[in-house]
């Protein structure tokens, strides 16, 4: 089923590989945004995104191309070198360079493990930063438990979910609805949901703090039983699919085998909801002026929030 969806591809920081995927010897071919990709380790060790097709004749980078001395892109059909900037280094056969002779350099940050591409349709400089999460590279914490799937929605509806409380016991079964606050800090939407969990006869109080850095990367920290940092991505593989992953980390305890044994659970909860919510999210409308009630989250606060991230061009 193809949708229309009201936006175009949104301007931010997006997941496109772990860091652990690209290396210095090949080439890794991409699609997000719409369009093709490559992403290779420059002689540095420097992560860097390229468009994909040579200005020559269009041949695909990642399709036969090669790493060569220099850390440069080779094309596999005529040879034109390509350096980490885009810019074409050699032609072996000509004596001069053509001036347009470059490909389209992606803005990347590589951090907790991951690569991420500013995308912006217009090439403007990066509005804001890939924030470092600390628990990532703490030996207090576990390596991530990482998830991944390819859903038919758009970010900004994935994003809404999070300041949906009513959905939790409709679609997930919780025995309670979270009380849900929301707020925006310019590129930042921050959430915190505050629900009571019943063990026996105990009830305690668990929380989740949600920090969306645009419509791309997010941080959510779950407090109460188990504490656990999820790093959350959603990359627009086009205007109507996203590459969505999850990556668990759990603060330790004394035991290891415990510890893996709730990391395990706990993720596998999570993903199990987010199984749930996908069947919504490929079959839903997006209502631009939704018929909403009193007990509805903050949705209309994500969805101003969400307007920065559709600047047109020359905005």
């Amino acid at each position: 089923m193809t949708r229309e969806f009201p936006f175009p591809l949104p301007t931010g920081w997006f997941h496109v590989a772990y860091a652990e995927e690209l290396s210095a010897d090949s080439i890794r071919p991409l699609h997000y945004f719409d369009r093709d990709l490559i992403a290779f380790r420059d002689a540095a060790g420097r992560a860097r995104v390229l468009d994909a097709h040579c200005p020559h004749l269009g041949a695909h980078l990642g399709h036969g191309g090669e790493i060569v001395e220099g850390g440069r892109v080779r094309c596999p059909f005529h040879h034109w070198e390509f350096d980490g900037e885009g810019m074409c280094t050699r032609v072996p056969y000509a004596e001069k360079i053509p001036p347009k002779a470059r490909l389209r350099s992606w803005p990347v940050e590589e951090k907790n493990g991951c690569v991420y591409v500013y995308f912006d349709e217009p090439g403007r400089e990066p509005g804001f930063v890939v924030p470092e999460v600390a628990e990532h590279d703490s030996p207090e914490w576990t390596r991530p438990i990482r998830r991944d799937w390819v859903v038919r929605s758009c970010a900004q509806e994935m994003a809404e979910n999070s300041v949906d409380p009513a959905h939790f016991r409709s679609v997930h079964r919780t025995a309670e609805v979270p009380q849900v606050k929301a707020w925006a800090e310019g590129p930042v939407f921050r959430a915190n949901l505050d629900y009571p969990v019943t063990i026996g006869d105990a009830v305690q109080h668990g929380s989740i703090d949600i920090y969306a850095h645009g419509l791309g990367m997010g941080v959510s920290y779950f407090r109460g039983i188990v504490e656990t940092v999820v790093l959350v991505s959603g990359t627009p593989i086009d205007t109507g699919r996203v590459h969505h992953r999850l990556g668990f980390l759990v603060k330790k305890t004394d035991s290891e085998e415990l510890t893996q044994r709730v990391a395990e659970a706990f993720s596998s909860e999570i993903a199990r909801q987010f199984d749930e919510d996908i069947p919504i999210w490929e079959n839903k409308i997006y209502h631009e002026r939704p018929v909403l009630s009193d007990g509805d989250g903050p949705i209309g606060e994500i969805r101003r929030w969400a307007r920065q991230f559709y600047a047109a061009d020359g905005e």
